[in-house]
């Protein structure tokens, strides 16, 4: 075999803090082949960015490689090391023998500069001057990555392209000189299943037609199981196994492993849920009745129809998942329902109250909870933990300052969260960890009703596996209704009772999960069950 195209020996990165050095990653080693993917897999604070941001020289002020090797083997030049490569060679390497691909297309690219601007960065950095060649050039690439319209998207700002379109934008941006080796930072950790398909197939044919090596960083190990060549798992900064996909998938040596297998839900086994008993007659908690919310686009433009007669009834105690594409009008149904919107047209109704008949939603938000996202955008930064769970309590005159410092520690404990936690403030937590203190805040004022936005997708599968524990233990103990919003259908499998399936506002299907999954009916709901990831471990012959 030919020498591989990156190579990394006994890699350790330390970082500086206020109490001393700290090591993120210690003897890693590992390679990446030309014209192959080595995903590079684990929870956050495994180590695995810092590893990638070694590779490209773009590790955060206060961190520095502290010993080991990164040979990059050139075509035209053989080996360079990495390590220690001043200012002048890393310009020389970066764009042009090393692609990045990062995270977040919404904060990765300039919001004022143009598509053509942000893609062509790399020619003009490397020497491009011809204005023509370089807007050529561009054209080129975005054609390349299946961007319709390329002329139009290249005039263009990021906030006029979906997320999607977004992320194939920076991949043209680390194609445009070709470079050898690409770095794919978690590319489509935020995209929905068939946009996901999409871009993962687009860096498969690229690699394919350019035999450009692929570093892929992610913590989904249904993605590394279906679209690379080797795995490299990672766990507090030392690696836990590496070798052949198929090896790794399906005979796992470290118990850590064998753990991530278990948690991650496209590779799970898929163990049937035990349908909540439900009164014979009794009214449903939720009833939707032909929703339709319009937003309006300013004055001599039609409307934007978010949500088109949409209808459905979610039993008490049962949970209903709305799953669809970003814009399917999953987020705005949820929001609806919580009191956030209100309807063009239609009705809900969440036990006695008619949400569409709402003067005031005050009364309605000690019933109806709504658990967003972001944790960190949704918690005051100001406050320590305690404070925030404290604060809905203060806002409803509830119990006395010993009564919510007993409620805020008895939250704390019902989500599976330490004492000491509330003397902390959010951004000391860990990503699961403010889920949890999200979570917790939702449930302190005893809601019947929780609608619950993308909750766990950002999350890692240990952790994510861990929520949605949390989640079907307290709908047991404490008979909540949940109406889950998720993009992945993985997820949905494991947590839902019925579904609806929503694709450009409207309804396309809805049932219970078990005839959802098993017995589509829709050709879109098809195609989304044909998107969920780790189908290739399956191939292999592997089980969790």
């Amino acid at each position: 075999m030919s020498a591989p195209l990156l190579s990394i020996r006994d890699l350790a990165v330390q970082y500086r803090t206020g109490h001393g050095p700290v090591d993120a990653v210690r003897g890693v080693s590992f390679d990446v082949q030309a014209g192959q993917v080595t995903a590079l897999v684990g929870e956050s604070g495994s180590g695995k960015t810092t590893v990638a941001q070694s590779v490209i020289g773009l590790l955060a002020s206060n961190g520095h490689v502290a010993g080991g090797s990164i040979l990059l083997n050139e075509r035209a030049s053989g080996e360079t090391e990495l390590v220690g490569l001043n200012e002048r060679g890393w310009r020389r390497l970066r764009g042009r023998c090393i692609g990045l691909i990062p995270q977040d297309p919404g904060n990765s690219l300039n919001p004022v500069a143009t598509i053509e601007a942000s893609v062509s960065e790399a020619l003009r950095i490397h020497g491009w001057r011809d204005r023509r060649k370089i807007h050529q050039r561009v054209i080129d690439l975005l054609e390349r990555v299946d961007i319709d319209d390329p002329e139009t998207r290249a005039r263009q700002y990021p906030h006029e392209l979906s997320g999607g379109m977004r992320q194939r934008v920076l991949i043209a941006a680390a194609l445009a000189l070709e470079p050898e080796l690409i770095i794919a930072d978690e590319p489509t950790s935020a995209l929905d299943v068939t946009v996901q398909r999409t871009v993962l197939d687009l860096l498969d044919r690229l690699r394919a037609e350019t035999g450009t090596g692929i570093l892929f960083i992610t913590h989904d190990l249904a993605v590394a199981a279906d679209r690379s060549d080797d795995i490299v798992v990672m766990r507090g900064g030392e690696v836990q196994e590496e070798g052949p996909s198929a090896t790794v998938l399906t005979a796992p040596q470290s118990p850590y492993t064998r753990t991530l297998l278990a948690d991650a839900p496209s590779l799970a086994q898929i163990v049937e849920r035990t349908p909540p008993v439900v009164e014979t007659g009794a009214r449903p908690l939720v009833e939707v009745t032909g929703l339709r919310q319009e937003f309006s686009r300013g004055a001599g433009r039609e409307p934007l129809v978010a949500v088109d007669d949409v209808t459905f009834a979610v039993p008490r105690g049962t949970t209903h998942a709305l799953v669809g594409e970003s814009g399917s009008g999953k987020t705005t149904t949820g929001r609806s329902i919580a009191g956030f919107n209100r309807p063009t047209a239609g009705t809900i109704r969440v036990g006695d109250v008619d949400v569409t008949a709402l003067r005031s939603p005050r009364g309605f938000r000690r019933t109806t909870q709504l658990v967003y996202q972001n944790p960190y955008g949704s918690l005051d930064p100001r406050q320590t933990i305690a404070d925030i769970l404290a604060e809905p309590l203060q806002n409803y005159r509830i119990g006395d300052r010993g009564d919510r410092a007993e409620r805020v520690a008895h939250h704390l404990e019902l989500v599976s969260l330490a004492p000491e936690i509330g003397r902390r403030r959010p951004r000391e937590l860990s990503g699961g960890q403010r889920q949890r203190v999200a979570i917790a805040r939702a449930l302190i004022l005893e809601p019947e009703l929780v609608v619950l936005d993308e909750a766990v997708s950002a999350l890692d599968v240990t952790v994510q596996a861990q929520i949605l524990r949390l989640l079907a233990r307290l709908q047991s103990e404490l008979g909540l209704t949940y109406v889950f919003i998720s993009h992945d259908l993985a997820v949905i499998r494991q947590i839902a009772d019925t579904v609806s399936v929503l694709q450009r506002g409207r309804q396309v299907e809805f049932g219970s999960a078990r005839q959802v999954f098993d017995d589509p009916q829709h050709a879109y709901t098809r195609q989304l069950l044909a998107a969920i990831p780790g189908t290739a471990f399956t191939s292999f012959g592997g089980h969790a």
